[in-house]
């Protein structure tokens, strides 16, 4: 299966890591030039959309990425394609997402992010039989609270050592 990554930054690489790992073949496109892993290669976005029988988006959302994953790319993406969103709801064109999960172009969402947080009781993603939701939490593990709490206190310590006025 060929995994395909859209945004290659920290947590991006660490995906390709471990799919490469179980034996996942590993393609991914970024805004600007990135150094990979071995074994992943960058590829235009239109390939990686028509090649990939995952999808997992990792880019910061900007005016620029707001709405990227738009109908036209949903359409160009393999038929039955998963789509995994653990960055922001708002990249990806919800109503395109919802017809093409209900079409089967989709075949199945995870989904960590919505456009409006939390969704709303009754949400259309709520009533979807293929799509699997997680409450914006897919980042907490005791390891990353840790380093929430650490970088806060480095960030009041740095404070504390600021001149008085």
């Amino acid at each position: 299966k060929t995994l395909g990554l859209i945004g290659y930054g920290g947590i991006a690489a660490e995906v390709a890591r471990m799919a490469l790992g179980i034996g996942m073949k590993v393609i991914a496109w970024n805004r600007t030039a990135k150094a990979a892993l071995t074994g992943v290669e960058f590829v235009a976005i239109e390939r990686l959309l028509a090649e990939s029988d995952a999808v997992s988006l990792h880019l910061l959302l900007t005016d620029e990425t707001r709405g990227f994953l738009s109908a036209a790319r949903i359409a160009a993406m393999r038929r039955g394609v998963l789509l995994v969103n653990t960055a922001r709801g708002a990249l990806v064109d919800e109503a395109a997402m919802v017809e093409a999960l209900r079409s089967g172009q989709i075949g199945h969402a995870g989904l960590d992010v919505f456009t409006v947080e939390p969704l709303p009781p009754g949400h259309v993603l709520t009533t979807l039989a293929n799509v699997t939701l997680s409450a914006h939490s897919a980042f907490r593990t005791a390891e990353a609270n840790t380093r929430l709490i650490e970088a806060a206190f480095a960030h009041c310590a740095r404070i504390m050592a600021l001149p008085r006025r």
